[in-house]
């Protein structure tokens, strides 16, 4: 894991798991994947992506409190009905980087334990850029810079505040 800190991930288990999903749904899944070093990511999505995901991002030790307490609030008179996370950007980095898909309380245990980790020794600017450059942008498309080529055929550093809107969008 601190290797991550100076070595771009290679791959994330959901791309691996996508195009296994992909065979049982009888369709392809490739692995669009292309990576962008943070300077060379536009603002504007990196922006675009804190105030859509994890507005306090820049704020909290990779947990919102209130935001799971309100979680836990609302899911409890939910009861049957679709459920609501909490997830900051560093809670959803440490999913996608290392581990699987899926509610669970071991899986939440390992990412909680992975998002102490990484706000330790990654810091904000790298959990960022991990997060831009390992999410799914799209069906088989990971990172920024192969979204932004796959839709706008242009690179993440040119992206608008309009273009990254309608990436997150999706």
């Amino acid at each position: 894991m601190a290797v991550y800190t100076v070595i771009n991930p290679p791959i994330t288990p959901l791309m691996l798991i996508r195009p296994i999903e992909g065979i049982f749904q009888g369709k392809f899944v490739g692995i669009d994947k292309d990576w962008k070093d943070y300077e060379d990511i536009s603002p504007n999505v990196l922006r675009a992506v804190i105030s859509a995901e994890d507005g306090k991002f820049l704020r909290h030790d990779g947990f919102d409190w209130n935001a799971i307490k309100r979680a836990r609030r609302v899911n409890a008179m939910r009861k049957g009905k679709k459920i609501i996370g909490a997830s900051t950007i560093s809670m959803q980095t440490s999913k996608n980087v290392f581990l699987w898909q899926g509610r669970n309380y071991i899986r939440k245990g390992l990412e909680a334990y992975f998002t102490v980790l990484i706000e330790a020794i990654w810091g904000k600017k790298r959990i960022l850029e991990i997060y831009v450059n390992s999410i799914e942008w799209g069906n088989g498309i990971y990172g920024v810079e192969a979204a932004s080529q796959h839709y706008f055929k242009k690179s993440a550093k040119t992206i608008t505040k309009r273009e990254a809107a309608l990436l997150l969008n999706d």
